[in-house]
Order: structure tokens, then sequence, then C-alpha cells
């Protein structure tokens, strides 16, 4: 019994590691949006690495995530947070950190290289694990709430953003769901 509270307390505090690695460890693209809340904000322009399928986002078992990994790691390339993804068909994306923003990098069989130019968003910011059922009730959300606000509209599909890795616990990862949206009158 002794035993296994050591390592049941030495598990707990690995888990506690992997929670602050993944949150002060890499670049971000942008600042998060809070769970639970709803805000406007502006995305600036960034180039991605992008990894694609035909089928939906969730059926792709993270061979999206394998194709980028072993992208940037063939490229020296560090990783960033979040990651980008649209739902159907299935894309990941990779932002490049400020300083390979302009570097060369060539286009391959699974990867491609996009630059997305800056856009305004309505964002839900929520916690859960990244599946099809909880994107779908944030994105319900968000479309109520981008219905409540007359002054904007949809300029885009919606999609995903992901702040943590695959080894977080579901409970602890963070995610978003983005709507790009203009003002209703111009």
């Amino acid at each position: 019994m002794l035993q296994w509270r050591h390592n049941m307390k030495t598990h707990t505090l690995g888990i506690l590691m992997a929670l602050t690695l993944t949150t002060h460890a890499y670049e971000k693209a942008f600042d998060p949006t809070p769970a639970g809340t709803t805000e406007i904000k502006t995305i600036p322009q960034r180039t991605l690495l992008t990894s694609q399928r035909t089928e939906n986002y969730f059926a792709t078992n993270n061979n999206l995530f394998g194709n980028l990994f072993r992208y940037i790691r063939q490229h020296d390339l560090p990783m960033t947070t979040p990651v980008k993804a649209n739902i159907m068909p299935g894309q990941m994306g990779f932002y490049i950190d400020q300083k390979n923003q302009h570097k060369s990098l060539p286009n391959t069989d699974t990867v491609t290289l996009t630059t997305e130019p800056a856009r305004t968003v309505i964002s839900l910011g929520q916690r859960g694990g990244y599946s099809q059922k909880n994107y779908q009730t944030a994105l319900r959300n968000l479309q109520q709430e981008l219905a409540a606000r007359p002054d904007w509209k949809a300029h885009g599909p919606p999609y995903a953003i992901f702040w943590n890795g695959p080894y977080i616990p579901n409970f602890a990862k963070k995610f978003e769901v983005h709507i790009p949206i203009k003002p209703s009158q111009p």
C-alpha cells in the first residue's frame, strides 16, 4: 500500500509538471481565450504547416499530427501552440514560430505551407477532451452567441484550436472554437 501511494504521488507530480510545461514551453501564435469565455479577437497573419485528409478531423487517429511532427523534426523547427483543426475535411495546422516565418520550407506529399491573413474571430474557450461531441457543443454555443450580436456576421467556416498535447488528461485540456467574422454593416 505504501508503494502504491508513493507511485501515485510520483504520477500526480509528473502530470502537474507536464501541465506546466505544455502551458509555458512553446511559443504561442496568439493568446488563448479563457475557458468559459467568449471574446472577439484578432488572429495575426501567420504561416502554418498543414496536413489534410478527406475524412472528418476526428476520424484521422492522429495521422495528421504524425505527418506534421515528422516535418518539424526533419526541418529543425520548434513546436508551437496552438494547433489549428479544420473539421471537414480533416486538416491540422502547426503555426511556424516567429523566427522561422520567412524560412524557405518545401511542400511535401503530406505537408503544405499556408499563409493565413490576419482575421477577426469570435472565440469560445473551453476545457475538455478533443472530441467531436465537445467541438459540436462548443460550436452550437458559439453560434448562439454570434446570433445575439447583430453587429457581426460569420465570414468563413468555423474551426477548432487545441492548446495541449495528446498526453495531457482530458479534464485539463484547453480548446477553442473560432468563427471568422466581419461587421454586419460596412
